[in-house]
């Protein structure tokens, strides 16, 4: 027996709607997704980056004494105050990773832009600052991906996320493209300029070709990287300047440096991460704001 032929077209639209259905619960998917994992990459970033930092403090580094000599500090007081810089780190990126709060992660931002000016404050060239551009632009752009401001809350109570849409993203995505860039134009203009520690990373790698010589040509590439990212970034180079990024700080271990050198380089491998997972998404230009959620 034959089912009547107006059964048919009910039957049809049923299944259109449920694969319409379908095709429409998939971006909205692939967009949580990428909120959170862009979110909880600058907190790993930040996390890292501040708990490095914080290492050296606590170790009371030779090196940060003539840092500590901007502001009048003489070397026995630095020495004092190391260890209580270093944990005061630790803390807030313990905390950016665990519960950011607005003002902890403006703090971060600015403390770190701080640390780094003072590099060209000692007689260090300016690119030791640029460099370093991971330490203040990833804990920056946590604060520019959340709605705090406009739900009203505490810049001291915990951080609320909203999921990315196409404002939030065109509000990240400059800051993190800055970031990228600068830390690359900071570290191809060190290579340029025989930075002594690039250059024993270098010779790490054996090459046929002198590391004086063939520095410059790493740093000359890392400038155009940067002129790319600027220009045009893609998803891809963004990845490959991720894993660029983490190979060539690894060096530091095999020259013999403490860990915590790569780790207080989190903020350098978490910017150009973030930014690939950002540019993997295509939002509409009209798209409204999902539900707020707190992470």
């Amino acid at each position: 027996m034959h089912r009547p032929a107006s059964d048919q077209p009910a039957h049809d639209a049923t299944h259109t709607e449920l694969r319409v259905g379908e095709r429409a619960a998939q971006p909205s998917e692939k967009l949580a997704w990428t909120s959170a994992a862009v979110w909880w990459t600058l907190r790993a970033g930040a996390f890292l980056c501040f708990v490095g930092h914080g290492a050296f403090g606590i170790a009371t580094k030779e090196g940060w004494v003539h840092y500590f000599s901007v502001v009048g500090i003489g070397r026995e007081t630095a020495f004092q105050l190391m260890p209580i810089v270093g944990t005061s780190d630790v803390l807030l990126g313990v905390l950016a990773l665990v519960r950011p709060r607005a003002a902890l992660l403006l703090f971060m931002s600015v403390w770190a832009v701080w640390t780094a000016s003072l590099r060209p404050l000692t007689g260090e060239p300016v690119w030791e600052m640029l460099e370093r551009a991971g330490n203040y632009g990833v804990p920056f752009a946590l604060l520019v991906m959340c709605e705090w401001s406009r739900v009203q809350r505490s810049w001291f109570a915990p951080m609320v996320m909203t999921p990315l849409s196409s404002l939030s993203r065109d509000r990240l995505r400059p800051v993190l493209v800055a970031t990228v860039a600068l830390l690359l134009i900071g570290h191809g203009a060190l290579a340029m300029g025989h930075k002594p520690e690039l250059v024993s990373h270098l010779g790490l790698l054996q090459l046929p070709v002198s590391p004086a010589s063939l520095l410059p040509v790493f740093g000359l590439a890392e400038i155009g990287f940067a002129a790319w990212v600027l220009w045009r970034p893609s998803a891809g180079l963004c990845l490959f300047l991720f894993g660029w990024k983490l190979a060539t700080e690894l060096l530091f271990l095999a020259d013999g440096a403490p860990v915590w050198e790569v780790v207080e380089r989190g903020g350098s491998y978490a910017a150009p991460l973030a930014l690939s997972l950002l540019l993997r998404v295509a939002l509409p230009r009209r798209a409204a704001y999902l539900s707020v959620h707190q992470i």
